[in-house]
Protein backbone atom coordinates (compact mmCIF):
# COMPACT_ATOMS: atom_id res chain seq x y z
CA UNK A 1 0.00 0.00 0.00
CA UNK A 2 0.97 3.62 -0.80
CA UNK A 3 0.05 6.73 0.20
CA UNK A 4 0.50 10.22 -0.68
CA UNK A 5 0.28 12.76 1.76
CA UNK A 6 0.00 17.25 0.70
CA UNK A 7 1.46 18.55 3.21
CA UNK A 8 3.30 22.10 4.44
CA UNK A 9 6.94 22.38 5.32
CA UNK A 10 6.87 22.12 8.92
CA UNK A 11 9.90 21.15 11.03
CA UNK A 12 8.83 17.58 12.91
CA UNK A 13 6.06 16.61 10.57
CA UNK A 14 7.40 13.96 8.81
CA UNK A 15 7.90 12.30 12.33
CA UNK A 16 4.44 12.72 13.69
CA UNK A 17 3.77 10.81 10.67
CA UNK A 18 6.14 7.93 11.64
CA UNK A 19 4.77 7.82 15.33
CA UNK A 20 0.73 7.32 14.00
CA UNK A 21 2.57 4.46 11.81
CA UNK A 22 4.51 2.94 14.89
CA UNK A 23 1.31 3.10 17.29
CA UNK A 24 -0.43 0.88 14.30
CA UNK A 25 2.48 -1.29 14.11
CA UNK A 26 2.76 -0.63 10.70
CA UNK A 27 5.92 -1.86 9.16
CA UNK A 28 7.31 0.87 6.89
CA UNK A 29 9.04 -0.51 3.49
CA UNK A 30 10.55 2.86 2.22
CA UNK A 31 9.75 6.62 2.46
CA UNK A 32 9.98 9.62 -0.08
CA UNK A 33 9.89 13.48 0.37
CA UNK A 34 9.40 15.65 -2.11
CA UNK A 35 10.42 19.09 -2.44
CA UNK A 36 7.08 20.64 -3.62
CA UNK A 37 5.67 19.60 -0.60
CA UNK A 38 4.63 15.67 -0.45
CA UNK A 39 5.58 12.80 1.81
CA UNK A 40 5.13 9.09 -0.22
CA UNK A 41 4.89 6.38 2.19
CA UNK A 42 4.94 2.36 1.15
CA UNK A 43 4.08 -0.16 3.46
CA UNK A 44 2.09 -3.52 3.33
CA UNK A 45 -1.44 -3.54 2.80
CA UNK A 46 -3.28 -3.61 6.00
CA UNK A 47 -6.59 -4.43 7.44
CA UNK A 48 -9.82 -1.80 5.77
CA UNK A 49 -10.98 -1.39 9.39
CA UNK A 50 -7.28 -0.35 10.35
CA UNK A 51 -7.01 1.90 7.66
CA UNK A 52 -10.31 3.24 8.08
CA UNK A 53 -8.86 4.46 11.59
CA UNK A 54 -5.81 5.90 10.13
CA UNK A 55 -6.13 8.11 7.30
CA UNK A 56 -8.26 10.18 9.47
CA UNK A 57 -5.29 10.50 12.62
CA UNK A 58 -2.92 11.27 9.58
CA UNK A 59 -5.12 13.97 8.44
CA UNK A 60 -5.52 15.60 12.02
CA UNK A 61 -1.90 16.26 11.98
CA UNK A 62 -1.27 19.89 12.13
CA UNK A 63 0.32 21.41 8.45
CA UNK A 64 -1.41 17.86 6.79
CA UNK A 65 -3.45 18.72 3.70
CA UNK A 66 -4.71 15.93 2.02
CA UNK A 67 -3.93 12.06 2.02
CA UNK A 68 -4.77 9.70 -0.71
CA UNK A 69 -3.50 6.43 -2.25
CA UNK A 70 -1.50 6.33 -4.82
CA UNK A 71 0.05 3.56 -7.50
CA UNK A 72 3.63 4.17 -7.26
CA UNK A 73 6.38 5.96 -5.38
CA UNK A 74 8.34 8.49 -7.30
CA UNK A 75 11.49 6.32 -7.39
CA UNK A 76 9.28 2.97 -8.76
CA UNK A 77 7.73 5.00 -11.37
CA UNK A 78 11.37 6.22 -12.46
CA UNK A 79 12.79 2.56 -12.05
CA UNK A 80 10.09 1.13 -13.87
CA UNK A 81 10.54 3.81 -16.61
CA UNK A 82 14.48 3.01 -17.06
CA UNK A 83 13.63 -0.16 -16.80
CA UNK A 84 11.23 -0.21 -19.42
CA UNK A 85 13.90 1.57 -21.72
CA UNK A 86 16.60 -0.27 -21.26
CA UNK A 87 14.73 -3.40 -21.96
CA UNK A 88 13.67 -2.08 -25.17
CA UNK A 89 17.32 -0.86 -26.15
CA UNK A 90 18.76 -2.87 -28.64
CA UNK A 91 22.52 -1.95 -27.72
CA UNK A 92 23.76 -3.84 -24.61
CA UNK A 93 23.91 -1.19 -21.35
CA UNK A 94 25.30 -1.27 -18.04
CA UNK A 95 24.81 0.64 -15.21
CA UNK A 96 28.17 0.45 -12.64
CA UNK A 97 28.81 1.89 -9.67
CA UNK A 98 31.86 4.21 -8.59
CA UNK A 99 34.05 0.70 -8.23
CA UNK A 100 32.99 -0.65 -11.67
CA UNK A 101 30.69 -3.02 -10.20
CA UNK A 102 27.37 -3.41 -12.35
CA UNK A 103 24.49 -2.32 -10.37
CA UNK A 104 22.05 -2.82 -13.62
CA UNK A 105 22.22 -4.28 -17.45
CA UNK A 106 19.39 -4.76 -20.17
CA UNK A 107 18.34 -7.96 -22.33
CA UNK A 108 20.76 -7.07 -25.16
CA UNK A 109 23.30 -7.70 -22.18
CA UNK A 110 21.75 -11.03 -20.80
CA UNK A 111 21.35 -12.77 -23.74
CA UNK A 112 24.67 -11.97 -25.59
CA UNK A 113 26.12 -13.56 -22.14
CA UNK A 114 23.38 -16.13 -21.55
CA UNK A 115 23.80 -15.32 -18.00
CA UNK A 116 20.77 -14.01 -15.75
CA UNK A 117 21.59 -11.01 -13.74
CA UNK A 118 21.50 -12.51 -10.44
CA UNK A 119 24.85 -14.23 -11.66
CA UNK A 120 25.91 -10.61 -13.15
CA UNK A 121 24.77 -8.24 -10.12
CA UNK A 122 27.61 -7.04 -8.34
CA UNK A 123 30.65 -8.52 -10.85
CA UNK A 124 33.12 -6.00 -12.58
CA UNK A 125 32.52 -4.95 -15.89
CA UNK A 126 35.86 -5.09 -17.20
CA UNK A 127 35.52 -9.03 -16.57
CA UNK A 128 33.26 -8.47 -19.37
CA UNK A 129 34.32 -5.66 -21.57
CA UNK A 130 37.85 -5.31 -22.57
CA UNK A 131 40.42 -2.72 -23.73
CA UNK A 132 39.03 -0.05 -21.82
CA UNK A 133 40.60 1.10 -17.84
CA UNK A 134 37.61 1.69 -16.57
CA UNK A 135 39.30 2.22 -12.77
CA UNK A 136 41.35 5.12 -14.26
CA UNK A 137 38.55 7.08 -15.52
CA UNK A 138 36.86 6.63 -11.97
CA UNK A 139 39.51 7.60 -10.43
CA UNK A 140 40.04 10.70 -12.31
CA UNK A 141 39.23 14.32 -10.61
CA UNK A 142 37.01 15.04 -13.92
CA UNK A 143 35.00 12.38 -15.05
CA UNK A 144 34.26 13.35 -18.64
CA UNK A 145 32.10 11.56 -21.00
CA UNK A 146 34.01 9.40 -23.70
CA UNK A 147 34.32 6.88 -26.54
CA UNK A 148 36.36 4.02 -26.51
CA UNK A 149 36.84 0.85 -29.10
CA UNK A 150 36.04 -2.01 -26.81
CA UNK A 151 35.95 -5.99 -27.27
CA UNK A 152 32.49 -7.59 -25.67
CA UNK A 153 32.10 -11.42 -26.34
CA UNK A 154 35.12 -11.49 -28.59
CA UNK A 155 33.55 -8.59 -30.67
CA UNK A 156 34.42 -5.07 -31.84
CA UNK A 157 32.13 -2.53 -30.13
CA UNK A 158 32.36 1.66 -29.41
CA UNK A 159 31.67 1.68 -26.19
CA UNK A 160 30.49 5.18 -24.65
CA UNK A 161 30.85 5.95 -21.06
CA UNK A 162 28.82 8.29 -19.22
CA UNK A 163 29.46 9.85 -15.80
CA UNK A 164 25.98 9.78 -13.43
CA UNK A 165 26.16 12.07 -10.54
CA UNK A 166 24.10 13.00 -7.70
CA UNK A 167 22.82 16.31 -6.53
CA UNK A 168 24.44 17.26 -3.30
CA UNK A 169 22.74 20.57 -2.47
CA UNK A 170 24.49 24.37 -2.98
CA UNK A 171 24.48 23.50 -6.88
CA UNK A 172 27.53 20.78 -5.82
CA UNK A 173 27.07 17.04 -7.12
CA UNK A 174 28.72 13.44 -6.19
CA UNK A 175 30.21 11.23 -8.88
CA UNK A 176 28.48 7.82 -8.59
CA UNK A 177 29.19 5.41 -11.29
CA UNK A 178 28.45 5.63 -14.71
CA UNK A 179 26.14 4.37 -17.79
CA UNK A 180 27.93 2.09 -20.71
CA UNK A 181 26.44 1.86 -24.19
CA UNK A 182 27.99 -0.45 -26.69
CA UNK A 183 27.39 -0.13 -30.25
CA UNK A 184 28.58 -2.94 -33.16
CA UNK A 185 29.91 -1.84 -36.08
CA UNK A 186 26.72 -3.04 -37.99
CA UNK A 187 24.74 -1.06 -35.46
CA UNK A 188 27.06 2.13 -36.22
CA UNK A 189 26.36 1.14 -39.94
CA UNK A 190 22.77 1.30 -39.47
CA UNK A 191 22.53 4.00 -38.18
CA UNK A 192 25.05 6.21 -40.58
CA UNK A 193 22.93 5.06 -43.37
CA UNK A 194 20.03 6.18 -42.01
CA UNK A 195 21.15 9.46 -41.24
CA UNK A 196 22.58 10.14 -44.63
CA UNK A 197 19.48 8.55 -46.08
CA UNK A 198 17.41 10.75 -48.52
CA UNK A 199 14.10 12.00 -47.37
CA UNK A 200 11.46 10.22 -48.70
CA UNK A 201 8.99 13.40 -49.04
CA UNK A 202 11.61 15.87 -50.61
CA UNK A 203 8.93 18.18 -49.75
CA UNK A 204 9.58 17.67 -45.48
CA UNK A 205 11.64 20.91 -45.23
CA UNK A 206 9.11 23.63 -45.98
CA UNK A 207 7.45 25.16 -43.59
CA UNK A 208 3.95 25.42 -44.64
CA UNK A 209 2.16 26.74 -41.47
CA UNK A 210 0.34 29.28 -43.88
CA UNK A 211 -2.62 28.17 -46.08
CA UNK A 212 -1.48 30.02 -48.70
CA UNK A 213 2.49 28.22 -48.55
CA UNK A 214 0.55 24.76 -47.62
CA UNK A 215 -1.57 25.10 -50.85
CA UNK A 216 1.77 25.92 -53.43
CA UNK A 217 3.40 22.36 -51.30
CA UNK A 218 0.38 20.60 -52.08
CA UNK A 219 0.45 21.35 -55.75
CA UNK A 220 4.03 20.61 -56.24
CA UNK A 221 3.60 17.67 -54.97
CA UNK A 222 0.45 16.81 -57.23
CA UNK A 223 2.82 18.04 -60.56
CA UNK A 224 6.41 16.40 -59.62
CA UNK A 225 6.23 13.44 -61.36
CA UNK A 226 4.61 14.67 -64.04
CA UNK A 227 6.99 15.34 -67.17
CA UNK A 228 5.83 18.55 -68.71
CA UNK A 229 7.35 21.64 -68.73
CA UNK A 230 6.64 23.41 -64.89
CA UNK A 231 6.92 27.76 -65.08
CA UNK A 232 7.44 28.22 -61.27
CA UNK A 233 6.73 32.46 -60.58
CA UNK A 234 7.67 34.44 -57.58
CA UNK A 235 9.78 37.02 -56.07
CA UNK A 236 13.57 37.45 -55.64
CA UNK A 237 14.39 34.95 -52.39
CA UNK A 238 11.14 33.18 -52.32
CA UNK A 239 12.53 29.79 -52.63
CA UNK A 240 12.03 29.37 -56.45
CA UNK A 241 15.42 27.48 -56.88
CA UNK A 242 14.26 25.27 -53.73
CA UNK A 243 10.81 23.61 -54.94
CA UNK A 244 11.84 23.23 -58.39
CA UNK A 245 14.68 20.68 -57.09
CA UNK A 246 12.29 19.43 -54.39
CA UNK A 247 9.84 19.04 -57.65
CA UNK A 248 12.82 17.31 -59.49
CA UNK A 249 13.80 14.73 -56.70
CA UNK A 250 10.16 13.77 -55.86
CA UNK A 251 10.20 13.04 -59.57
CA UNK A 252 10.64 9.87 -61.32
CA UNK A 253 13.92 11.75 -62.77
CA UNK A 254 15.20 12.55 -59.41
CA UNK A 255 18.26 9.80 -59.49
CA UNK A 256 19.78 11.94 -62.16
CA UNK A 257 20.92 15.23 -62.80
CA UNK A 258 19.48 18.98 -61.69
CA UNK A 259 21.61 21.16 -63.59
CA UNK A 260 20.65 24.87 -63.21
CA UNK A 261 21.49 27.70 -66.05
CA UNK A 262 20.83 31.07 -64.45
CA UNK A 263 19.95 33.00 -67.57
CA UNK A 264 20.41 36.79 -65.93
CA UNK A 265 23.85 36.51 -64.68
CA UNK A 266 25.47 35.21 -68.09
CA UNK A 267 26.18 37.43 -71.71
CA UNK A 268 24.21 35.60 -73.90
CA UNK A 269 27.28 33.77 -76.01
CA UNK A 270 27.89 32.32 -72.87
CA UNK A 271 24.33 30.80 -71.55
CA UNK A 272 23.84 29.26 -75.53
CA UNK A 273 27.57 27.35 -74.86
CA UNK A 274 26.49 26.76 -71.61
CA UNK A 275 23.62 24.92 -72.63
CA UNK A 276 24.21 23.51 -75.77
CA UNK A 277 28.32 22.81 -75.77
CA UNK A 278 29.81 23.50 -78.78
CA UNK A 279 31.72 21.22 -81.59
CA UNK A 280 35.50 20.15 -82.20
CA UNK A 281 36.65 23.31 -83.76
CA UNK A 282 34.66 26.09 -82.19
CA UNK A 283 36.04 28.63 -80.84
CA UNK A 284 39.22 27.33 -82.08
CA UNK A 285 39.11 24.81 -79.27
CA UNK A 286 40.43 20.86 -80.55
CA UNK A 287 37.57 19.56 -78.34
CA UNK A 288 34.04 19.97 -78.33
CA UNK A 289 32.55 20.50 -74.81
CA UNK A 290 28.67 18.97 -73.82
CA UNK A 291 26.68 21.43 -72.92
CA UNK A 292 23.82 21.52 -70.01
CA UNK A 293 21.72 19.67 -72.51
CA UNK A 294 23.64 16.66 -72.71
CA UNK A 295 24.66 16.44 -69.48
CA UNK A 296 21.35 16.03 -67.82
CA UNK A 297 20.45 13.84 -69.95
CA UNK A 298 17.70 11.71 -68.64
CA UNK A 299 17.39 14.76 -65.27
CA UNK A 300 16.37 18.02 -65.22
CA UNK A 301 17.32 21.53 -66.19
CA UNK A 302 16.21 24.71 -64.44
CA UNK A 303 16.65 28.02 -66.60
CA UNK A 304 16.45 30.25 -63.35
CA UNK A 305 14.62 33.86 -64.38
CA UNK A 306 13.82 32.59 -67.89
CA UNK A 307 12.58 36.29 -68.74
CA UNK A 308 16.26 37.65 -69.16
CA UNK A 309 17.00 35.06 -71.90
CA UNK A 310 17.80 36.53 -74.83
CA UNK A 311 15.51 36.09 -78.36
CA UNK A 312 17.96 34.40 -79.88
CA UNK A 313 18.48 31.32 -77.36
CA UNK A 314 14.83 32.18 -76.92
CA UNK A 315 14.03 30.36 -80.70
CA UNK A 316 16.76 27.77 -79.84
CA UNK A 317 15.12 26.41 -76.84
CA UNK A 318 11.46 26.47 -78.75
CA UNK A 319 13.07 24.42 -80.91
CA UNK A 320 14.54 22.13 -78.58
CA UNK A 321 10.99 21.91 -76.73
CA UNK A 322 9.22 21.37 -80.63
CA UNK A 323 11.39 18.53 -81.57
CA UNK A 324 13.51 17.20 -78.52
CA UNK A 325 16.67 17.80 -80.57
CA UNK A 326 19.19 20.48 -81.10
CA UNK A 327 22.73 21.22 -82.06
CA UNK A 328 25.91 21.93 -80.56
CA UNK A 329 27.22 25.34 -81.52
CA UNK A 330 29.39 25.18 -84.67
CA UNK A 331 27.93 21.79 -85.32
CA UNK A 332 25.07 20.32 -87.97
CA UNK A 333 25.02 17.04 -86.35
CA UNK A 334 21.44 16.47 -84.18
CA UNK A 335 21.78 15.34 -80.74
CA UNK A 336 18.43 13.94 -79.19
CA UNK A 337 17.56 14.96 -76.09
CA UNK A 338 15.59 13.95 -72.97
CA UNK A 339 15.02 16.61 -70.34
CA UNK A 340 12.95 18.04 -68.33
CA UNK A 341 12.64 21.84 -68.20
CA UNK A 342 11.76 23.64 -65.07
CA UNK A 343 11.91 27.65 -65.72
CA UNK A 344 11.83 30.48 -62.89
CA UNK A 345 10.96 34.48 -63.11
CA UNK A 346 10.39 36.68 -60.96
CA UNK A 347 9.04 38.97 -63.83
CA UNK A 348 5.65 38.99 -65.08
CA UNK A 349 5.94 36.75 -68.25
CA UNK A 350 2.35 37.34 -70.01
CA UNK A 351 3.05 41.47 -69.61
CA UNK A 352 6.26 40.61 -71.78
CA UNK A 353 4.73 38.76 -74.34
CA UNK A 354 1.99 41.47 -74.87
CA UNK A 355 5.11 43.91 -74.77
CA UNK A 356 6.84 41.49 -76.73
CA UNK A 357 10.08 41.07 -75.16
CA UNK A 358 9.21 37.50 -74.97
CA UNK A 359 7.75 34.96 -77.53
CA UNK A 360 4.33 33.93 -77.42
CA UNK A 361 5.00 30.62 -78.60
CA UNK A 362 7.77 29.75 -76.07
CA UNK A 363 5.77 30.99 -73.50
CA UNK A 364 2.84 28.43 -74.30
CA UNK A 365 5.48 25.90 -74.18
CA UNK A 366 6.85 26.50 -70.89
CA UNK A 367 3.56 27.59 -69.19
CA UNK A 368 2.23 24.13 -69.22
CA UNK A 369 1.97 23.28 -65.33
CA UNK A 370 2.90 26.52 -63.01
CA UNK A 371 3.21 27.46 -59.21
CA UNK A 372 2.88 30.96 -58.16
CA UNK A 373 5.21 31.32 -55.10
CA UNK A 374 3.80 33.57 -52.09
CA UNK A 375 5.85 36.13 -50.94
CA UNK A 376 6.95 35.91 -47.24
CA UNK A 377 4.50 39.00 -46.45
CA UNK A 378 1.69 36.55 -47.98
CA UNK A 379 2.79 33.71 -45.82
CA UNK A 380 2.50 35.72 -42.05
CA UNK A 381 2.34 32.04 -39.89
CA UNK A 382 5.34 30.95 -41.50
CA UNK A 383 7.36 34.10 -40.24
CA UNK A 384 8.34 32.98 -37.05
CA UNK A 385 8.56 28.87 -38.06
CA UNK A 386 11.37 30.17 -40.18
CA UNK A 387 13.35 32.08 -38.14
CA UNK A 388 13.57 29.75 -35.87
CA UNK A 389 14.50 26.98 -38.04
CA UNK A 390 17.00 29.28 -39.42
CA UNK A 391 18.30 30.02 -36.38
CA UNK A 392 19.13 26.33 -35.23
CA UNK A 393 20.80 25.83 -38.45
CA UNK A 394 22.74 28.72 -38.31
CA UNK A 395 23.63 28.46 -34.86
CA UNK A 396 25.27 24.68 -35.81
CA UNK A 397 27.38 26.39 -38.64
CA UNK A 398 28.34 28.80 -36.09
CA UNK A 399 29.28 26.32 -33.29
CA UNK A 400 26.92 27.54 -30.76
CA UNK A 401 23.64 27.18 -28.74
CA UNK A 402 20.28 28.18 -30.28
CA UNK A 403 19.29 31.62 -29.19
CA UNK A 404 15.83 33.03 -28.45
CA UNK A 405 13.99 35.73 -30.14
CA UNK A 406 12.54 38.41 -27.52
CA UNK A 407 9.03 39.37 -27.71
CA UNK A 408 9.96 43.30 -29.41
CA UNK A 409 12.09 41.35 -32.24
CA UNK A 410 9.07 38.35 -32.76
CA UNK A 411 6.84 41.67 -33.23
CA UNK A 412 9.28 43.56 -35.21
CA UNK A 413 9.56 40.02 -37.98
CA UNK A 414 6.44 39.58 -38.10
CA UNK A 415 5.39 43.36 -38.71
CA UNK A 416 8.22 43.53 -41.24
CA UNK A 417 7.49 43.66 -45.22
CA UNK A 418 10.30 41.75 -45.89
CA UNK A 419 11.01 42.77 -49.74
CA UNK A 420 13.72 40.52 -50.08
CA UNK A 421 11.71 37.38 -48.74
CA UNK A 422 12.72 34.15 -46.91
CA UNK A 423 16.56 35.05 -48.18
CA UNK A 424 16.25 38.51 -46.42
CA UNK A 425 14.87 37.06 -43.51
CA UNK A 426 17.32 34.17 -43.57
CA UNK A 427 20.68 36.48 -44.08
CA UNK A 428 19.47 39.06 -41.41
CA UNK A 429 19.10 36.22 -38.62
CA UNK A 430 22.57 34.77 -39.35
CA UNK A 431 24.39 38.30 -39.68
CA UNK A 432 22.70 39.05 -35.87
CA UNK A 433 23.78 35.39 -34.40
CA UNK A 434 27.27 36.06 -35.71
CA UNK A 435 27.81 39.33 -34.03
CA UNK A 436 25.56 38.58 -30.77
CA UNK A 437 26.54 38.15 -27.17
CA UNK A 438 24.18 36.84 -25.21
CA UNK A 439 21.61 34.36 -26.02
CA UNK A 440 18.92 36.24 -26.94
CA UNK A 441 18.25 37.96 -30.39
CA UNK A 442 16.32 41.42 -29.70
CA UNK A 443 14.83 43.72 -32.33
CA UNK A 444 18.09 46.01 -32.26
CA UNK A 445 20.05 42.89 -33.48
CA UNK A 446 18.12 42.80 -36.57
CA UNK A 447 19.64 45.41 -39.06
CA UNK A 448 17.12 45.81 -41.86
CA UNK A 449 16.85 49.04 -44.14
CA UNK A 450 13.93 50.78 -43.47
CA UNK A 451 10.74 49.68 -45.33
CA UNK A 452 7.31 51.15 -45.15
CA UNK A 453 4.60 47.63 -43.59
CA UNK A 454 2.26 48.79 -46.45
CA UNK A 455 1.69 49.97 -50.10
CA UNK A 456 -0.54 53.01 -50.80
CA UNK A 457 -2.48 51.84 -54.18
CA UNK A 458 -4.42 55.23 -54.37
CA UNK A 459 -4.06 58.37 -53.47
CA UNK A 460 -6.07 59.86 -49.90
CA UNK A 461 -7.77 62.40 -51.68
CA UNK A 462 -9.71 60.61 -54.65
CA UNK A 463 -12.89 61.13 -55.92
CA UNK A 464 -15.30 58.61 -55.59
CA UNK A 465 -17.16 56.16 -53.30
CA UNK A 466 -14.62 52.74 -51.81
CA UNK A 467 -17.06 50.64 -54.27
CA UNK A 468 -15.69 52.43 -57.53
CA UNK A 469 -12.34 52.68 -56.33
CA UNK A 470 -12.59 48.50 -55.14
CA UNK A 471 -14.07 47.77 -58.51
CA UNK A 472 -11.34 49.63 -59.92
CA UNK A 473 -8.61 47.96 -57.97
CA UNK A 474 -10.21 44.98 -59.09
CA UNK A 475 -10.64 45.85 -62.73
CA UNK A 476 -6.65 46.54 -63.14
CA UNK A 477 -5.81 43.23 -60.73
CA UNK A 478 -7.76 41.04 -63.12
CA UNK A 479 -6.54 42.50 -66.13
CA UNK A 480 -2.82 42.27 -64.82
CA UNK A 481 -3.21 38.61 -64.25
CA UNK A 482 -5.21 37.56 -66.88
CA UNK A 483 -2.15 37.54 -69.90
CA UNK A 484 -0.19 34.79 -66.98
CA UNK A 485 -3.71 32.94 -66.29
CA UNK A 486 -5.90 33.05 -69.73
CA UNK A 487 -8.70 30.35 -68.50
CA UNK A 488 -10.82 31.20 -65.77
CA UNK A 489 -9.94 28.19 -64.05
CA UNK A 490 -6.64 29.21 -64.11
CA UNK A 491 -7.35 32.54 -62.56
CA UNK A 492 -9.90 31.38 -60.22
CA UNK A 493 -6.91 29.10 -58.35
CA UNK A 494 -4.80 31.59 -58.26
CA UNK A 495 -7.19 33.53 -56.58
CA UNK A 496 -8.77 31.37 -54.94
CA UNK A 497 -12.44 32.35 -55.97
CA UNK A 498 -15.10 30.20 -58.02
CA UNK A 499 -15.10 29.48 -61.47
CA UNK A 500 -18.35 30.99 -61.86
CA UNK A 501 -17.44 33.81 -59.59
CA UNK A 502 -14.33 35.01 -61.81
CA UNK A 503 -16.14 34.52 -64.93
CA UNK A 504 -18.85 37.00 -63.72
CA UNK A 505 -16.30 39.32 -62.65
CA UNK A 506 -14.32 39.32 -66.60
CA UNK A 507 -17.75 39.78 -67.76
CA UNK A 508 -18.50 42.92 -66.12
CA UNK A 509 -15.03 43.86 -66.49
CA UNK A 510 -15.34 43.38 -70.23
CA UNK A 511 -11.74 41.30 -69.86
CA UNK A 512 -11.60 38.39 -72.72
CA UNK A 513 -8.51 37.35 -75.24
CA UNK A 514 -10.18 40.00 -77.69
CA UNK A 515 -9.84 43.05 -75.08
CA UNK A 516 -6.35 41.98 -73.78
CA UNK A 517 -3.20 41.05 -75.60
CA UNK A 518 -1.77 37.68 -74.71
Amino acid sequence: MRLEISCQDRLGITQDILDILVTHEIDLRGIEIDEVGKIFLNFPTIEFEDFRHLMPKIRRIPGIDDVKTTAFMPGERERNQLSAILRTLPDPVFSIDDRCRILMCNEAVLSGLEMSFNALEGLEIAEFVKGFNFSRWMGAKDNQAVSSKVKFIQQDYLADILPVVVPDGDNKSIFAGGVVILKSEIRLGQQFSAFHQADTDCFNHFITESPTMSKVVKEAKQIADLDAPVLIFGETGTGKEMIAKACHQASRRGDREFLVLNCASLPDSVAETELFGYAAGAFNQPEGKAGLLELAAGGTILLDEIADMSAQLQAKLLRVLEHNEFRRVGDTKPVAVDVRFICTTCRDLGQLVEERAFRKDLYYRLNVLNLVLPSLKERRKDILPLAESFIVQHSGKLGRRPAKLSKSCVEFLQQYPWPGNVRQLQNALFRALSLLDGNEISKEDIQLPSCAPSVTYIDENFDGTLDEEVKKFERDLLKRLYPSYPSTRQLAKKLGLSHTAIANKLREYGINKGTVKL
